[in-house]
């Protein structure tokens, strides 16, 4: 499966139709809207782990990611992160406002090299004026995010850590998942997340993960292979979702 093809990120989600891929922001708009608002744009390249935006800092428009994987987070007062969510490319990052005003609510960096269009957030909203259906499309934008931030919540208040973690694992899976692992079958999950990138997903301790992630592999679940993970009975993750749900 190419990534992206069925999903709009990397996040925790009640059930995956909550978020499929989206349409990149702009991608649907006819081609004079479309080179309007490159040209608008500003080109940027951002190197793994540079930011991209900071929690707290003054707001000035929104990033649309064109290529790469951006990863946006919450800190607590503590210090501590919560992954919100995992971008791909068609998504964009800067909200939920759009225009200039205020600070950023949370922060996003690059999980990988990442190439963007800067939107900056004055003369926003002059442009969505000017085209309309880039207004609409901001809308349906703001609509979809909504969706996975709510999603999001309920996870989190309602689902214990292992069910998050099943439901990460699953969802890996499917997003970045090769059947070609030689040893004794399995799905690779063709992207090394660090235990404390899945703990800051699922919010959860490192320690937490790490222990977890073993018991699942002593019990013949999963496969730990340099860094990498391989789903080998995805049926144990699903039944436990499904039974702990009812």
């Amino acid at each position: 499966m190419e990534v992206g093809e069925k999903t709009a990120g990397i996040l925790l989600s009640e059930t995956d139709d909550v978020i499929p891929r989206q349409a990149s922001l702009i991608e649907r708009l006819p081609e004079e809207a479309r080179e309007r608002i490159k040209a608008f744009g500003r080109s940027r390249t951002y190197q793994r782990g540079e930011t991209i935006l900071s929690q707290g800092a003054p707001h000035d428009g929104i990033f649309l990611l064109d290529s790469g994987l951006i990863r946006s987070f919450y800190t607590a007062p503590s210090g501590r992160e919560i992954t919100l969510a995992y971008w791909l490319p068609g998504n964009f990052v800067g909200g939920p406002d759009i225009f200039s005003g205020g600070v950023h609510m949370w922060s996003a960096v690059a999980a990988k090299q990442s190439e963007v269009t800067h939107l900056p957030g004055a003369g926003l909203r002059e442009l969505a004026r000017e085209v309309p259906d880039f207004a609409l499309a901001i809308i349906d934008a703001l609509s979809f995010k909504a969706r996975c931030y709510s999603s999001l919540a309920q996870m989190l208040g309602t689902r214990s850590m292992s069910q998050r973690l099943a439901h990460v694992l699953l969802h890996l899976a499917q997003t970045y998942g090769f059947d070609e692992d030689e040893k004794g079958g399995g799905t690779l999950i063709a992207a090394a997340f660090t235990h404390a990138e899945i703990a800051s997903l699922i919010g959860a301790t490192r320690q937490w993960v790490t222990i977890s992630l073993n018991r699942l592999q002593d019990a013949g679940v999963l496969r730990q292979k340099r860094g990498l993970l391989v789903i080998k009975r995805p049926d144990l993750l699903s039944a436990q979702l499904a039974a702990d749900a009812e």
